[in-house]
């Protein structure tokens, strides 16, 4: 079989791209569009409801032995993992991939829940229309959304999971490269969640390390610095944990940051590329070549980028650098966020870095930068106005 790469999935991503997704703020009815029009090999069921009565899908194709979950946006706000799922349907339509999508077809069944908290997209909130966490509901179950996913889970019984999220984008990774200046900010997360306290590895959990560790292998040249790998401490309430527990390899995917990507079309590729390099790992067994190691010789997440780094400012006679963060609020209306910054630290930041970082010998300031407050100063380089905040707005 010809393999996938990654260099001519990128150059045709255009093609098969989902053309009428272009922000993070697209809707349920947008997806139900979408799903219509999907031609007779992709089998579209209702498997339930959400708390605001919005219909969750279940969507098969393939007709192979192994069988693969994807679901995604169990958080509102998190619309990157649906956004692939999209592309990934259209890219199994795709003639001129013929021969791999075949294989794909042949040995494997895949299973795609997109938008699993419709009520919280409708939003663009984490939370769903009853404010509970999607992902810290599995045991009591309270949310419809959460007994549609489990009970989907539970009927399908697959052999491997993908989770599919988003991260807040202040994740780094951890420099391993002396040739890089600092940590960069993480594009993509991976994990191979616990099933225990004691973060045992069994076969289950072994596999999706395995799957994970080749999709590293495949993207980091893309993304040189910038996979980490996140955090596996046991969380009992979570679906992932739970499903590795289950038999479920399991394999949860971030979307983190990428510099002047706010709505994350470029993360988008990436996403789509670890999920298409994660099925092919899968349904041609390459995975059980991949020693464990490799798994837990990807870099860590980090939290050492700010969004906005001002460095050696000289404040009341003392040098400090400045770490400032934006917090997001949507506003519906416009497709788009109000981005407040905020003074997150203030002193010795020589080991962060940041998606914009100021530093000048000729930095000045009009106005005083107080921490956890709400920013309300200009910065100057020179006589040069670079960044002026008027109550946390950024209005130069």
């Amino acid at each position: 079989m010809k393999n996938l790469n990654t260099s001519s999935l990128t150059t045709d991503f255009p093609f098969f791209k989902a053309a009428a997704v272009t922000d993070r703020f697209f809707k349920h009815h947008e997806l139900l569009l979408f799903m219509e029009k999907l031609p007779a090999e992709f089998d579209r069921r209702i498997v339930g409801y959400s708390e605001e009565n919005r219909s969750i899908s279940l969507i098969s194709w393939g007709k192979g032995p192994v069988k693969v979950f994807l679901w995604s946006q169990m958080h509102g706000d998190e619309a990157t993992g649906t956004m692939a799922l999209l592309d990934l349907m259209n890219f199994l339509q795709q003639q001129s991939y013929q021969e791999e999508i075949s294989y794909l077809d042949s040995h494997c069944t895949l299973y795609l829940m997109p938008m699993v908290n419709p009520d919280g997209a409708e939003r663009f909130s984490r939370r769903n229309a009853l404010q509970i966490d999607l992902n810290r509901d599995f045991i009591k179950t309270v949310a419809k959304e959460s007994e549609v996913l489990k009970k989907t889970a539970s009927q399908l019984q697959p052999d491997y999971g993908f989770n599919l999220h988003d991260q807040n984008t202040l994740w780094s990774v951890e420099n391993t490269n002396a040739q890089l200046d600092g940590p960069l900010p993480a594009a993509l997360s991976l994990l191979a969640p616990a099933y225990d306290k004691q973060i045992s590895l069994n076969n289950t959990r072994t596999k999706a390390t395995q799957v994970i560790a080749e999709i590293y292998r495949s993207l980091s040249p893309l993304l040189p610095g910038q996979i980490g790998r996140f955090d596996d401490e046991f969380e009992p309430r979570s679906f992932g944990d739970n499903f590795q527990a289950s038999g479920i390899a399991t394999i949860l995917l971030e979307a983190g940051g990428y510099k002047d990507d706010q709505e994350k079309q470029e993360l988008r590729r990436f996403y789509f590329l670890a999920i298409a390099m994660g099925l092919q790992s899968i349904a041609t067994h390459s995975f059980q070549t991949i020693p464990l190691k490799d798994y837990f010789s990807i870099p860590p997440n980090t939290k050492q980028i700010f969004h906005i780094l001002i460095k050696d400012l000289q404040i009341n006679g003392r040098t400090v650098s400045i770490g400032m963060n934006y917090r997001e609020y949507p506003v519906l209306a416009k497709k788009n966020t109000e981005r407040i910054y905020f003074v997150d630290d203030i002193g010795d930041l020589d080991l962060w870095s940041g998606y914009q970082i100021h530093d000048s010998p000729s930095l000045n300031v009009l106005g005083t930068p107080k921490f956890e407050e709400a920013a309300d100063f200009d910065l100057f380089d020179g006589t040069q106005l670079i960044l002026s905040f008027k109550k946390g707005i950024l209005a130069v």
